[in-house]
């Protein structure tokens, strides 16, 4: 229990009248809903007409619910979806009582009644108790002593989202269920599923998100879901949770039970009025107000958010809850009486399982009349479906593409005629485009559904000194949701500042929780003699906060500079670099052991069956790199399977140097000029699995005719005629297409290999965090990369030299972690999944 600025006074010449001049202002509740209310009454003026208490049932200041699932993923922390901390409340003289129930409202006397045993008096009351999470009814899910059974959590809170967190990192927990296939039930999957967790949804309506969607989205949705090895089973009850002491699994309407050690019940959310029936308010679904939300019949007290019902409607999304904060404090102030809240055309823009998804008004036609324009392309994850009556837009959504969403909300909200040839409403043809768009769109506009931000919020944050995207997005919120308005939020702010946006001084950072450029950092790092990712954050990290974001970069960096004097730290790895394998979308791993060349032996052939037959491995393939993959292989059994192999690992799961690709060369082709598999053997024997920014393919080729496709790899070598190499960086033969650069062309194999690796070792020093060579040779400049790497200009290739080989000399092959694990349960199932930023497809 936490009471905070209870002590704080009236600042010298702050407020216009003394404490005691001032009327009471209680909130009941301190979410989203009663936090937002109290920020717009005090930029009415209302520090100077209210004192104000707060009660909140969480002991932590007002946070970002919205968020929570990114702080379960890992892709947050706890402190990142703080909205108002707690040094808000003391530094606006607000008294909050912080994990502190009210249990009772005497609407007579005008007294509130706290768990604390405290009775407060009010002149204005706000009630603003949102909503709790529904439990249906199913056998099981209670201990005899009427707890909630151990291994069951709901997901709503900050506390739940930590023990769910703990929870699903236990190394015995292997799956999870999820009770509810909407907005919440997705989230907690995909959050679930990062943990390496089996997850099956499971969901009673006929199809996901039904709520929002009809059923040929939502099958397009269950696609995309699926390809994230999150399994769905639709129109199914969950009739009980197994288990005596602990979830053991559940059971389900007419389909087998699903063994599983965690449910997380999603199944929707039910207001909060247990305090308003106690206290005799009206209440029907909810606490029933008018249009100043003013609760009825009650001249004194007003009620906001997701506890409240307005002219029959209840609603449970965000952008609701702020235009009543604003209606409602404009009343409370007296800024505006006449100010009316008519409920609100909901319009749904949100990330759902990384699936971008918008959602307004009608999910299909209705009457014989409407139209109904309709495209799928279920491969990629879109759906866009328009229902358009009168020639005006009444509902649309929008699944995987939401480019044109802000001028559907707004043709939605404002009724406007639509253009004749309707593919343009899904497409840039005959409606504005993206720029125009933005310039057309209402100053009320929302562009920010997370955090309430509208187009006119983001123009005055221009106006008023913001000069970057990032300024603007700190100074109103905007974006800072769940992230898929963050292009909308830079078009307008480019349209507000006309074109005079500052480049965000983050976009510079190596990594995003440490603010210094890689020079800078590696400067920083060596002159504090810093050794493992920790100590970068507690040295460089503001306040020393640790990024989950930015520690695979670090661990990465740190182990480039410092070799084996790099102290590692197990949960600074991502999933595949704790376990040395490639983690596949069901949870199991890939194990691709080294084939140096792509040479390979009968006796290695041999075993690599034996084991494959041993371990039952699913799928056995051959990858573009010419080696073998094993595929489907359990967590549990890793150890056990690089032991039988007795080979080396082919690193085809790192941020490193992966392969060298060959061809048979002069010896066996007639073709062939120089001896590419020999040079290719040593090339990866010398280079293997030294840590790089991003991940290195290379290959060597006998002759020009190029078979092992050297002119498409990160370092690429060509035989040509008279016992020469060219020697090619910078390209890229997947999802981007780059014939890479010439470097050099040398006469022995010997200088293949120093310039090889001296460019590599320049590329680890000077390359961003995840930036392929076909992004970092074309930005540097290949006449930069000559001067530097064969010519010596700037004087530091014996020092590239010296680096590369300190690397070299302290390798270890990962895999002998079989014999000595990090950890107790670093090959037992569950272990947490930091989740990566966007990785480029290569």
């Amino acid at each position: 229990m936490t009471s905070v600025a209870e002590r704080a006074q009236t600042r010298p010449g702050s407020r216009a009248r003394s404490r005691d001049a001032r009327r009471r202002l209680v909130v009941i509740g301190n979410g989203m809903a009663g936090a937002r209310a109290v920020e717009e009454i005090l930029a009415r003026g209302g520090a100077d007409q209210f004192t104000i208490t707060m009660f909140g049932d969480e002991p932590y200041g007002n946070y970002n619910r919205i968020m929570l699932s990114h702080v379960l993923s890992g892709e947050e922390s706890d402190a990142d979806i703080f909205l108002n901390p707690l040094s808000w409340y003391e530094d606006n003289g607000i008294t909050l009582h912080a994990g502190v129930r009210a249990d009772r409202i005497d609407r007579f006397a005008k007294h509130v009644f706290s768990s604390d045993g405290r009775v407060t008096p009010y002149d204005t009351l706000i009630i603003a108790t949102g909503s709790r999470p529904h439990l249906p009814p199913m056998d099981g899910l209670y201990t005899p002593g009427g707890s909630v059974k151990p291994g069951v959590f709901g997901f709503r809170t900050i506390d739940d989202t930590r023990k769910m967190a703990e929870h699903a990192r236990n190394d015995h927990h292997r799956h999870a269920v999820v009770v509810g296939g909407g907005l919440l039930g997705l989230e907690a999957a995909a959050g679930l599923r990062s943990f390496g967790l089996g997850v099956d949804v499971v969901h009673s309506g006929s199809h996901l998100m039904s709520a929002q969607m009809g059923p040929d989205g939502g099958a397009v949705l269950r696609r995309s879901v699926e390809a994230l090895g999150i399994g769905v089973l639709t129109g199914c009850r969950t009739t009980a949770v197994l288990g005596r002491d602990r979830v053991a699994g559940v059971s389900l309407r007419d389909r087998p039970d699903i063994p599983c050690d965690m449910v997380v019940v999603a199944a929707g959310i039910r207001p909060n009025v247990d305090l308003a029936v106690l206290s005799g308010l009206p209440v029907e679904r909810a606490i029933v107000v008018d249009d100043r939300l003013r609760v009825q019949d009650e001249d004194h007290i007003y009620a906001v958010g997701e506890c409240v019902q307005h002219r029959g409607e209840v609603y449970g999304l965000v952008a609701p809850l702020w235009e009543q904060a604003v209606v409602l404090a404009n009343h409370v102030t007296g800024a505006d009486t006449s100010a009316a809240y008519l409920g609100s055309r909901t319009a749904t823009k949100l990330k759902v399982a990384g699936v971008e998804v918008a959602s307004m008004g009608l999910q299909g036609p209705e009457l014989d009349t409407d139209e109904h324009i309709v495209f799928s392309e279920p491969s990629r994850g879109v759906f866009k479906s328009i229902v358009v009556r009168d020639n005006k837009m009444v509902g649309a959504t929008l699944l995987g593409d939401s480019r044109k969403v802000a001028f559907l909300t707004q043709a939605y909200d404002r009724g406007t005629p639509l253009p004749e040839e309707r593919i343009g409403l899904m497409f840039d043809l005959g409606t504005p485009g993206e720029d125009v768009g933005v310039a057309e769109l209402d100053d009320d506009a929302q562009v920010c559904n997370c955090n309430g931000v509208s187009k006119k919020d983001l123009a005055a944050a221009v106006k008023g000194g913001c000069t970057s995207v990032a300024g603007a997005m700190d100074a109103t919120r905007a974006g800072k949701g769940c992230g898929s308005c963050k292009l909308l939020v830079k078009q307008v702010v480019e349209w507000a500042a006309d074109g005079a946006v500052e480049e965000d001084p983050s976009a510079t950072y190596y990594v995003p929780g440490i603010p210094l450029d890689k020079a800078a950092l590696m400067a920083e790092i060596r002159q504090r003699g810093l050794r493992s990712v920790s100590a970068v954050f507690q040295a460089l990290a503001p306040g020393g906060a640790e990024d989950a974001k930015s520690k695979m970069g670090l661990a990465s960096l740190l182990k480039m500079m410092l070799a084996d004097q790099y102290i590692d730290e197990r949960d600074a790895r991502f999933i595949n670099d704790r376990v040395h394998a490639n983690i596949q979308r069901d949870g199991t791993f890939s194990v691709v052991p080294q084939m140096k060349g792509g040479v390979t032996s009968v006796q290695q052939l041999r075993r690599i069956a034996d084991v494959a037959e041993k371990h039952n491995v699913p799928l056995i393939k051959l990858t573009g790199g010419q080696r073998i993959d094993l595929l489907g292989i359990p967590k549990e059994d890793l150890p056990q399977v690089w032991a039988d192999l007795e080979m080396p690992s082919g690193y085809a799961y790192g941020k490193s140097f992966r392969t060298v690709k060959t061809c048979v060369g002069k010896d066996f082709c007639r073709y062939g000029t120089g001896d590419s598999t020999k040079l290719g053997i040593e090339i990866e024997s010398r280079f293997q699995g030294i840590e790089s920014p991003a991940k290195l393919k290379l290959a060597v080729s006998g002759c020009p005719r190029n078979c092992a496709e050297s002119l498409v790899k990160d370092v690429g070598v060509v035989a040509v005629e008279g016992g020469r190499w060219e020697i090619y960086v910078g390209g890229a033969a997947g999802a981007h297409i780059r014939k890479g650069d010439l470097l050099a062309t040398v006469d022995d194999p010997e200088e293949v290999k120093v310039l090889t690796g001296r460019f590599m070792q320049y590329y680890r020093e000077h390359a961003n965090w995840l930036e392929r060579t076909y992004a970092f040779v074309p930005r540097v400049g290949i006449a930069h990369l000559r001067a530097v790497i064969v010519d010596d200009a700037h004087g530091i290739a014996a020092q590239l030299d010296a680096s590369m080989q300190a690397s070299v000399d302290s390798y270890v092959d990962p895999w002998s972690e079989r014999a000595d694990p990090q950890t107790p349960g670093q090959f037992r199932t569950s272990l947490p999944l930091t989740v990566l930023p966007q990785v480029p497809v290569q």
